[in-house]
C-alpha cells in the first residue's frame, strides 16, 4: 500500500518550505502521495492541494475573527479527510494558530510532525505544553530553537535552514539588469513590502515616501520584488501618481536581491533571505493599531526582525509601527551607503547570521528524519 502524507502550510513562507520538503520526500520515495493545504510551491513539487493558501492568509486578531467560519470549516474538512483516508502522518508547517488546534483535535491518533516551529519562544510559551502533548516529532530550523525546546523537555531535531539551498539568483547581474531595463550607473534600492495584502497596504506607502526622499539626494532606481500570490493591481494603486518609476518584478526575489545595493524589507522570512544574500537593509513593519496593541504585549523577545533574533542583538535597524517613518529610514540608508566602515560591519554581522543557520541540505535532512520516523 502506498504511503500518504498530509502537509498543512497556510502562509507563503510555509508553502515555500513545504514545497521543498515535498520535493525532498518524493526524491527519496517517489511513490509517496502528498496532499494538503498549500500553494504554488507545494503543487510544483508534486503535492495535491485541496485548498490554496490565498484563501487563508491573515494578519492580526481581527483578520482571524473575520475568517473564523472558514477556519472552522477547514479544520472539519481535514478531520474528516484524516478519518476517511489512510495517512501515514500529518506534517504541520508553521501556521500555528490553526495547526496546533488541529493537532489537539487529532490527539495523536496518527503521527503528527511539526516542521518549522511556531514562534513559541517569542510569544505564548504556554504552547510548549500543547506541543509536548500533541506533537509526535518536532523538527526545527534554528539552533536556538533546539536549545529552547530542550529546556522545556521536548525532543527535537535541528536540520538547518532550508533557505540556504534556495536563496540564489538564477541570472547573471548584467543579464538581469538588461532584461528589466535597469541602468548600470545608478544605485539599486530594493523594496520587499511583505507577502500578504495587508502588509503591502500598510508598509509599501511608507517605503514609497522614503524612496521620494532618497531620490532627491542620490541617483537611485527602485525595484519591488513581488510575490506570485499577490495581484499587480495592489501595487499599481499605491504607486499611481508617485512620480517614481518602480520596476515591479514577480517571482525573482533572489535575482532582485542580487542586484540590490540596499533593501527596505518587511519583517518576516525576507529578512533572512536578505541576510543570506549579504545585502545591507532595514526592517520595516506596521500593522493596524488595534492589532498591534493586542499583539505587542504578547511578544517576549526584544526584536521583531528574524535576523536580529538569530543574531541575539540588533545588527539591523528596525522601524516598527509609529517609528516606521520615511525620513529616518531614508536618512539611515543614505548615511550607510556612503559609509564603507558601516557597510563592512553589516556584512560581517550578516555573515555570522548566515553561518549560524547550519549547512545546506535542510529539506533533505528533514525528509529523511520524517520517513525514518513513520517507518
Amino acid at each position: 500500500m502506498e504511503k500518504q502524507i498530509l502537509i498543512i502550510a497556510g502562509e507563503p513562507s510555509g508553502d515555500l518550505n513545504a514545497g521543498n520538503l515535498t520535493a525532498a520526500i518524493k526524491n527519496i520515495d517517489p511513490t509517496i502521495r502528498i496532499s494538503g493545504l498549500g500553494g504554488e510551491y507545494m503543487r510544483r513539487a508534486g503535492a495535491e492541494t485541496y485548498f490554496d493558501i490565498k484563501d487563508f492568509a491573515v494578519m492580526g486578531l481581527f483578520d482571524v475573527l473575520k475568517k473564523l467560519p472558514k477556519f472552522i470549516a477547514l479544520k472539519n474538512f481535514f478531520l474528516k479527510k484524516i478519518k476517511e483516508e489512510n495517512f501515514s502522518a500529518v506534517i504541520f508547517v508553521d501556521f500555528s494558530g490553526f495547526n496546533l488546534r488541529l493537532a489537539k483535535a487529532l490527539d495523536k491518533k496518527i503521527p503528527t510532525i511539526y516542521y518549522v516551529s511556531p514562534q513559541v519562544w517569542a510569544s505564548r510559551p504556554g504552547r510548549c505544553e500543547t506541543i509536548r502533548k500533541y506533537i509526535s516529532k518536532m523538527i526545527v530550523i534554528f539552533k536556538f530553537e533546539k536549545e529552547f525546546y530542550k529546556k522545556h523537555g521536548i525532543a527535537v531535531d535541528f536540520v538547518g535552514h532550508p533557505l540556504l539551498d534556495i536563496a540564489k539568483p538564477t541570472l547573471a547581474k548584467e543579464e538581469f539588469m538588461k532584461r528589466y531595463g535597469l541602468a548600470a550607473d545608478k544605485i539599486n534600492i530594493l523594496l520587499m513590502p511583505g507577502s500578504r495584502k495587508s502588509e503591502v497596504l500598510n508598509i509599501l506607502p511608507i517605503m514609497l515616501e522614503a524612496c521620494r526622499l532618497i531620490k532627491k539626494e542620490t541617483a537611485a532606481q527602485f525595484v519591488i520584488a513581488k510575490p506570485t500570490n499577490l495581484e499587480q493591481a495592489l501595487y499599481a494603486e499605491i504607486l499611481k501618481n508617485s512620480g517614481i518609476d518602480f520596476k515591479i518584478i514577480e517571482g525573482l526575489t533572489y535575482d532582485c536581491l542580487n542586484i540590490a545595493h540596499f533593501c527596505l524589507v518587511a519583517s518576516g522570512t525576507a529578512t533572512l533571505e536578505t541576510a543570506i544574500m549579504q545585502k545591507p537593509f532595514v526592517v520595516i513593519y506596521k500593522m493596524g493599531a488595534l492589532n498591534y496593541l493586542l499583539y505587542r504585549p504578547q511578544v517576549k523577545v526584544p526584536y521583531i526582525g528574524m535576523v536580529n533574533i538569530v543574531a541575539g542583538k540588533k545588527i539591523i535597524p528596525e522601524f516598527i509601527q509609529n517609528n516606521a517613518q520615511p525620513k529616518p529610514i531614508a536618512d539611515y540608508l543614505l548615511h550607510t551607503l556612503h559609509n564603507p566602515a558601516m557597510l563592512s560591519e553589516i556584512n560581517k554581522n550578516l555573515s555570522a547570521v548566515k553561518a549560524s543557520l547550519g549547512e545546506p541540505g535542510a529539506s533533505k535532512r528533514a525528509a529523511k528524519i520524517i520517513l525514518d520516523f513513520i517507518g
